[in-house]
Order: C-alpha cells, then sequence, then structure tokens
C-alpha cells in the first residue's frame, strides 16, 4: 500500500467531520448573523459540494488540479461572504469565518497533492482572505493565518520525503530481486558449465598435445564466464592467468589445483514433490570412502525445496574438499536436528584456508562459496560459517532455519 494512501483517507474523513462541525457551529449561531439566510445558503452550497465531490480526496488520481482549485475557491469565498452575512461586531470579536476550520481540509489538498510549495501557495490565499475578511491585523487572526501556513508546509515537505522514501524503497527491492535472481544463476552455473571446464583444461594439460589446446581454449572461456557472472556481485578477477596451463616447474601444481575443481559429485537425489523431505536420505549418498556420514535416528525434515538447497550446499563444501584438501584427505557430515533449525557439518581433516583467502577468491571470481554455499543458506535464512585452523583441517556449519523454502520456490536441479 502507498504510503500516500492513508493521507488521502485521513483528509477525507477530515472534510466530513469538520463539514458537520462548521454546520453545527452556523446552526448555534444562525440567530446571531445579520443575514442568516445568506449563511444558510452558503452552508448547503457547501454540503452539497461535499456530498459531490467527497470521494475526490479518496485517491491521488482523482484528486485533480482542478478540483483543488475549486475546493479552495469554495474555501476563500466563505470567508470573503462572511463579511457579508455576519455582523461587523461578531467579526471584531472574533467570530468564526463561515467555513471555519473546513478550510484547512482544502489547504492539505494542495499539501498532499503537490508538497510544500503547493500548500504554501494555497495557505497564502487562505491568509490573504483572512485578513480582508477582518480588515486588521488582529492576534487571534495572524495566529490562525500562521497556524495553518506553518501546518500546511510542514505536511506538504513530509509527504515529499514520504514519497522519495518510497521511490528509494521500491528501487532497492527491484536492485535486490535483481541481484539475487543473478546470484542463482550464477550459482548453477557455477555447479555446472564452470567446473566443466575447469576440468576440461586440467585434463587437457596433462594429456598433451592437441588437447592441451583445447585445454587451454577451455580455461580461457572459464575466466571469461567467470567474469561475466561476477559482474555486478564482486569485483572482477585481477588477474586471468590464475587458471591458464602453467609451464611444469615449482608451483605450477599448486595453482592448477587453486584454479580447477575436481570432478563434480554425483548429485544427491531429488526430493520427491513438495511435501517434507527427510535431509538424511539427501545427505547419505555423500558417504563413502572419504566421507563419514553420522545421522540421528529419527527423521530429520525440511521441506523438499530446502532440503535440495541443502543438499547441493553439502555437495559443494565436499567438492571444496576434494579440491583444496587433496586426493587423501577425510570428511565428515553430521547432521543435528535442533527445535528450530537444521545444521550440517562438513569437516576434513586438510590443511585448513589460509585467512583471508574465501574474501580472495570471491574478488577473483570464484562463487564457490559465495553462491554455491552461503548464497544458498542466505536464500533459506540460514547461514554457514567457516572456521579453519591452519594445518588442523575446515569445518563448515549450515544451519537452516525450519519451515523454511527458497525465494521463488524450487530452483532447478541441484548440481555440484
Amino acid at each position: 500500500m502507498s504510503v500516500e494512501l492513508p493521507l488521502w483517507r485521513a483528509l477525507t474523513g477530515y472534510r466530513i467531520l469538520t463539514l458537520v462541525y462548521t454546520l453545527c457551529l452556523v446552526g448555534l449561531s444562525y440567530q446571531n448573523y445579520e443575514h442568516p439566510l445568506g449563511a444558510a445558503a452558503y452552508m448547503g452550497a457547501l454540503t452539497v459540494w461535499m456530498v459531490l465531490t467527497w470521494r475526490r480526496t479518496t485517491s491521488a488520481e482523482r484528486c485533480t488540479r482542478h478540483f483543488l482549485l475549486a475546493d479552495l475557491g469554495f474555501a476563500v469565498g466563505g470567508i470573503l461572504l462572511t463579511p457579508l452575512v455576519d455582523t461587523h461586531a461578531r467579526i471584531m470579536d472574533g467570530a468564526p469565518t463561515l467555513p471555519s476550520i473546513w478550510t484547512a481540509g482544502a489547504v492539505l489538498g494542495f499539501a498532499i497533492k503537490g508538497g510544500w510549495r503547493w500548500a504554501a501557495v494555497a495557505s497564502s490565499a487562505v491568509a490573504v482572505a483572512n485578513l480582508v475578511e477582518r480588515q486588521e491585523l488582529a492576534r487571534d487572526t495572524i495566529h490562525n493565518v500562521v497556524l495553518v501556513w506553518v501546518a500546511s508546509v510542514a505536511i506538504g515537505y513530509v509527504v515529499e520525503v514520504a514519497r522519495a522514501s518510497e521511490r528509494t524503497l521500491a528501487r532497492a527491492l527491484q536492485i535486490e530481486a535483481a541481484t539475487r535472481e543473478r546470484e542463482r544463476l550464477a550459482r548453477d552455473i557455477h555447479d555446472s558449465v564452470l567446473q566443466v571446464l575447469a576440468m576440461v583444461q586440467r585434463r587437457g594439460a596433462a594429456i598433451g598435445g592437441e588437447a592441451a589446446e583445447l585445454g587451454r581454449m577451455a580455461g580461457e572461456q572459464e575466466v571469461a564466464l567467470r567474469t561475466l557472472v561476477a559482474g555486478g556481485l564482486v569485483s572482477p578477477p585481477r588477474a586471468a592467468a590464475a587458471t591458464v596451463p602453467h609451464p611444469a616447474g615449482e608451483g605450477a601444481a599448486d595453482d592448477a589445483v587453486a584454479a580447477a575443481p575436481a570432478a563434480p559429485a554425483a548429485p544427491a537425489p531429488e526430493p520427491a514433490g513438495d511435501g517434507p523431505c527427510d535431509v538424511r536420505a539427501l545427505l547419505a549418498p555423500f558417504a563413502g570412502a572419504g566421507v563419514t556420514f553420522s545421522e540421528p535416528g529419527a527423521p530429520v525434515e525440511l521441506p523438499a525445496a530446502a532440503a535440495a538447497e541443502l543438499a547441493a550446499a553439502v555437495s559443494a563444501a565436499l567438492d571444496n574438499v576434494r579440491v583444496h584438501a587433496g586426493d587423501g584427505a577425510r570428511a565428515w557430515i553430521l547432521v543435528e536436528d535442533e527445535p528450530r533449525a537444521v545444521i550440517v557439518t562438513v569437516r576434513d581433516d586438510g590443511p585448513g584456508i589460509p585467512e583471508g583467502r574465501l574474501a580472495d577468491a570471491e574478488r577473483e571470481g570464484r562463487l564457490g562459496v559465495a553462491l554455491s554455499i552461503r548464497g544458498r543458506l542466505r536464500d533459506l535464512g540460514g547461514a554457514a560459517e567457516w572456521v579453519s585452523v591452519p594445518g588442523q583441517g575446515t569445518e563448515v556449519e549450515l544451519t537452516v532455519p525450519k519451515g523454511t523454502a527458497p525465494e521463488g520456490g524450487r530452483r532447478g536441479k541441484a548440481r555440484a
């Protein structure tokens, strides 16, 4: 709902209530007017005007400039008509004008529609009409004029600020939605295309000959694709040479491992349907000679889409173990079923992650951790935390609140 809608509703209510008050005020003083029939005629015309136009102030689209000018004309006309129907003594004693406080509704319409500048013009017109009606700079008249002017200008300014805030919020929501969709696409690309290109590069360099040229081309395409999917998410890669095969020599093997992930692991089975899914069934296939899987004795249920995303994040974490910890490293998967969340811990006995390495990888466009793991958990409303001690391995704790599902529903087959 627009921030302006409550203001228009409040203005409509104000106009109706102040009309009733003004009718009562004129009715109680009817015998005191010099020409009571003139006062009654004006109040009748004002009532008819309100009946015909009350819906005009329910929205910005209905409240046109022509209506605002006509409404202000009724208010100013009533003020200027007061000396013709009321006695000079009553006016000098501070008797209210014919439209009384209903006049403020006409000015507030300008404030809500056009901001403080429109409000200043409308309130100035009312001020001039009040001074003409009173024919002197009386204290109560000046007080009322200043009150209407300040209140209308302040409300107009608040309306302008509210509109600017609403536009900023709408733009921020659009950017957030576009960023999340871009991250989802980048995550899917990382889980499939980038890993295949890296594998082709590594195998081509190992085979040599024409295959080495194919591997080199695959490496170039991997760099270009990483730069494309990283655009708008992280800074561009600092050096494209990180994934180009190095000549044989010291350090070449380490660079190749950092640039090219191992072959993707077998995907976890897809959950059937959209109902609750046992997380254990999706994580059990990851167990093997180098991976130990520990689970509770009872089912650990999450919505099917959330469970699949969690399994994909675990698969990405195991890929990182295979790439960075070496073929001889062992990994342990522990599933914990807490009252409000499911926690999956992936631990390995590798060399650990040097301090600042994850941030460097993200800046270089290597989005395995940023998107395949952390991005998935963020979309589920959860979190991913890393604890790594050099020489003692790495531990990744994945937390998913119960009852969650990825934004936008199921987001394709999870691959790692």
